[in-house]
């Protein structure tokens, strides 16, 4: 459970920070004052920053105003999860001043704001092409095993399981590779479908490989509302395999499945939406905190590898969700810095700071339902699920 535990903060910090790193570089390409860059969430450890003669100064617990110092306040905070950054004038205050965000051209400001989004991208970009250097879990098919340096692990893998479904109540998980069932070793998906679909209510055996090591688990198939009047399992299966490229077909991947990821993703958040309006519920996929946690926990056990492609796909969700028109995310604040762009005058500060209260309460709101239902969910099984 440590180990789950400190993966899952390496992870949402390392998102975060470069999430926030990009903000920061561009304000201070743009002149903007950096006012602080936290590592960790407040109340503030420690901190430093360079006085006006460049000696750095030493700053002890949360009293120091970072707004006073010269120059950049880099801090180490009590809250070991991501990090941010205060950036001079995004309250509205200054616009006066030459380094105030207040005071920058709009587009200036929409560039400032949308580099945390690129962030994300970027390292989801080089953790793909990374990833198909050494060897990244793929589904395998003539596309994907064109100009492979290497493949290895060729296996069936199970890439979803049912909320549930009897797969999920045997103690099936994502990653698993399935290795025989009844003591009978099937090498094709459709000889495992045809197998359990023969199986409806009895009792199957089946042999899995996870993280390495060889399980024995019993399933009983059965028909379920979406299975087409046919026995199944309850998960979704993909001929997979460790395949490794060469470094600038590797670059290529990376490239790719980043577009391809992105655009997964926002598909899945136009049917989210699309099945919130027609139904009024939300959809089984939508994770919180402690949802993540269960990702990660079971990603961990899979090896650093599977860890490093799951950090890569939640650095492209945590971007394109930042860069959505809602009020308190960064493409919330897009949004009225377009407004401001097109009515040619300056927003009443107020009213955007109210706005974005609002929309972050909605937010942190939504996250505590989501969390909510996550335990409901897993309850008594999530301290299993996570180690």
């Amino acid at each position: 459970m440590l180990l789950t535990i400190v993966t899952f903060l390496i992870i949402l910090g390392l998102i975060v920070l470069v999430h926030e790193l990009g903000h920061f570089l561009t304000a201070r390409f743009f002149g903007v004052k950096v006012e602080e860059f936290g590592f960790g969430f407040p109340p503030r450890l420690v901190g430093f920053y360079k006085n006006k003669e460049g000696r750095k100064k030493i700053v002890w617990g949360n009293k120091f105003k970072a707004e006073t110092a010269p120059t950049t306040v880099y801090s180490l905070n009590q809250l070991p999860i991501g990090g941010f950054v205060k950036i001079k004038g995004e309250d509205g205050i200054g616009a006066e001043e030459a380094d105030s965000f207040a005071a920058k051209r709009s587009w200036k400001k929409g560039i400032i704001l949308a580099a945390g989004v690129l962030g994300n991208f970027i390292l989801c970009f080089v953790l793909f092409t990374f990833g198909f250097i050494v060897g990244l879990p793929t589904i395998i098919d003539d596309e994907a095993l064109r100009n492979v340096r290497n493949i290895r692990e060729n296996q069936i893998q199970i890439i979803s399981v049912n909320a549930g479904s009897p797969a999920e109540l045997a103690g099936l998980k994502i990653g698993d590779a399935i290795i025989a069932l009844d003591g009978q070793t099937l090498t094709e998906i459709a000889a495992i479908q045809t197998y359990t679909a023969q199986k409806e209510s009895q009792l199957v055996e089946i042999k899995i490989e996870r993280g390495g090591k060889k399980m024995d688990l019993k399933v009983v198939p059965k028909i379920l509302a979406t299975s087409e009047n046919k026995a199944v399992m309850g998960v979704g299966l993909a001929r997979t395999a460790i395949v490794a490229y060469r470094w600038h077909e590797a670059i290529w991947q990376g490239l790719k499945n980043t577009g391809l990821m992105a655009y997964s993703i926002v598909l899945a958040l136009i049917l989210l939406v699309k099945n919130i309006i027609l139904t009024g519920q939300v959809s089984a996929d939508l994770a919180g905190p402690v949802g993540m946690a269960v990702l990660t926990g079971q990603v961990t056990q899979l090896g650093w590898i599977y860890v490093l492609q799951f950090t890569a796909l939640l650095s492209l969700n945590l971007g394109i969700i930042n860069i959505l028109p809602i009020p308190a995310l960064d493409g919330g604040r897009l949004l009225f810095v377009l407004i401001e762009r097109i009515r040619g005058k300056k927003i009443n500060q107020k009213i955007e700071n109210t706005i974005h209260s609002i929309g972050f309460a909605f937010l942190m709101i939504l996250v505590l339902l989501v969390t909510y239902r996550d335990i409901v969910r897993w309850g008594g099984q999530i301290i299993d699920k996570i180690i």
